[in-house]
């Protein structure tokens, strides 16, 4: 009977044993970030010991991080059955409050699962501030708070040390998470995400290829640590992102690091949405729109992929897929829709109703610009992203079309382009009624591009073509005094730069314009006056017959 017990024991104790075991390969495969990999361990714990709470709160971590808090939630309260560890569940649940903002109900759960600790205990201050750190609306400060808690106790604890670093990293305090980074991993030199941190810091602070030595230290330590091709790539395409001339080798060596990356961890469908955002990010769309045709052979539930295939079928040329698959991902009313669907469903119909040849499709055009102006409502700052729209229609004379487009950045003082699309905005309002083969000019236009070209002076004053620009808008509208009045402007500080300047043929062209122009203003009120301009035309162009005709009919 008692070698029956102490058999019965032993076994149990090995259960123990293993079950632990099992627990720390699920954290392992966590931090490597193989997360389906550890759902299968962490499910395949709870199958065997249904009492074991570590495991329910660890597996229910893994889903809020992925943001299925419903299956989370699931695992938490399941977990709050156990008879193992069943407090750290309440820690879960507290972030789930935080989440949802209650942090009233968040302490209360906390403070449930610090209740009963021993003396010694310091897991669960550990992860009330990694919960703390985690929470869609977290609190640096808190996190710091219940760590520092945990140090007291242990002050070597490695993942302590770890955490309060991220805590500190959070909060934009770059020195003390660098400290606790450095410490963390010296407390334990297995714990390379600590000493990864430290690229990350690196990176941070834009020294881009010093963060790229620490992150190559991590992988001499072990070659098979995915997280850290993870962030080479991202510091590679932040790299090449900052400093354009470097953009071509630093894109290709930010997708090749990823690509390791991915084979490290799981190729879950989760881990191929991820790759596809990076592909998006380093705008490589024909590898985009090969994976989100391969996503769609495997899951055609999942709506975000049909957003990827939209958005690489428009940069791939094929607008037809583009619109239809966009729009099937915005009609879902439980898609999440950003600006970014908008825009790239807004480009898609302009192109398809603006085509080489000048032709344009209004009703396309009005339909997707109407969805380009969604987009920025939701995103302001998505109007950089249509200077290129903008110039191609213009190049190809499509001027209101142009002008429609560059209106959008012309009043956001914000945006990078705001000078450009202010120039683009004038130029093309005058074109679209210059080129005009019927009808009059609109006044209504001109007065919108005559304003552009006076927001451009208000922040470029030295930005003389304006002036040009507005002798000739006001040529259109025939206000004899507004037109004498910029051109006058246009020539006293054209002149000022000098005769280098004045030699210029282009220059001389468009003081011979101004000349002219003035001339035919002053014509009907003062003949000498306009003579007098007429022939500083002559001077400057003794052949111009405009000016040499002009004066022959006023003398």
């Amino acid at each position: 009977m008692n070698k029956f017990k102490i058999f019965t024991l032993a076994i149990v104790a090995s259960v123990s044993v293993a079950n632990a075991q099992d627990i720390k390969e699920a954290k392992k495969a966590i931090d490597a970030e193989q997360f389906q990999k550890a759902k299968s361990l962490l499910k395949a714990i709870i199958k065997a010991k249904p009492s074991d709470g570590e495991a329910n709160f660890v597996l229910g971590n893994v889903y809020l991080n992925q943001a299925i808090a419903d299956s989370a939630k699931i695992y938490y309260l399941n977990g709050l059955e156990a008879s193992d560890k069943k407090n750290l569940n309440y820690i879960g649940l507290g972030q789930m409050d935080l989440d949802a903002k209650n942090v009233a109900a968040a302490q209360a759960n906390f403070a449930l699962a610090a209740k009963d600790m021993k003396r010694k205990d310091v897991e669960e201050f550990i992860y009330i501030g990694r919960a703390y750190i985690n929470s869609t609306s977290p609190d640096y400060t808190n996190a710091v708070a219940s760590v520092k808690r945990a140090l007291l106790i242990d002050p070597q604890n490695a993942t302590a040390l770890l955490t309060i670093g991220d805590a500190y990293y959070g909060a934009n305090n770059q020195n003390d998470a660098y400290k606790a980074y450095r410490d963390a991993f010296t407390a334990d030199p297995t714990l390379l995400r600590a000493k990864m941190q430290l690229g990350v810091l690196l990176k941070g602070a834009k020294s881009y290829d010093e963060a790229i030595k620490s992150f190559n230290e991590v992988i001499a330590l072990n070659s098979n640590y995915g997280p850290v091709y993870r962030e080479l790539a991202e510091t590679y395409y932040k790299w090449g992102r900052n400093k354009p001339s470097t953009s071509k080798v630093n894109m290709q060596n930010a997708i090749t690091n990823y690509e390791k990356y991915l084979s490290l961890t799981d190729y879950s469908l989760d881990s191929k949405m991820r790759h596809a955002d990076f592909l998006i990010l380093v705008k490589d769309y024909k590898s985009l729109e090969t994976v989100a045709n391969k996503m769609i052979a495997e899951d055609k539930v999942n709506p975000r992929i049909y957003r990827y295939l939209g958005y690489a079928a428009y940069e791939n040329g094929n607008v037809e897929v583009a619109i239809k698959s966009i729009e099937d991902y915005i009609k879902v009313p439980s898609n999440k829709v950003i600006g970014r669907d908008y825009l790239y469903l807004g480009l898609a119909k302009i192109k398809k109703g603006t085509a080489a040849d000048g032709t344009v499709d209004q009703a396309s055009f009005d339909s997707g610009l109407a969805d380009v102006k969604k987009a920025i409502e939701l995103e302001p700052l998505v109007v950089e992203e249509l200077a290129d729209l903008g110039k191609a229609l213009f190049g190809k004379k499509q001027f209101a079309q142009a002008a429609a487009i560059f209106e959008l950045g012309s009043n956001n003082k914000e945006s990078k382009n705001y000078l450009d699309d202010n120039v683009y905005y004038g130029i093309s309002l005058y074109y679209a009624n210059a080129n005009k083969t019927n009808g009059a000019a609109d006044p209504v236009a001109l007065g919108k591009a005559d304003a552009a070209f006076d927001r451009i002076l208000e922040a470029s004053p030295t930005y003389d073509e304006a002036y040009l620009y507005k002798g000739r808008i006001n040529n259109l509208l025939e206000k004899d005094d507004l037109i004498i009045k910029n051109y006058e402007e246009y020539v006293t500080r054209t002149t000022a730069k000098g005769a280098d300047e004045l030699a210029k043929p282009a220059t001389v062209k468009k003081i011979v314009e101004a000349y002219n122009s003035i001339g035919a203003s002053y014509a009907n009120t003062d003949k000498a006056k306009a003579i007098e301009y007429f022939n500083r035309t002559l001077v400057l162009d003794p052949t111009n017959a405009y000016a040499a005709q002009s004066v022959k009919s006023l003398k």
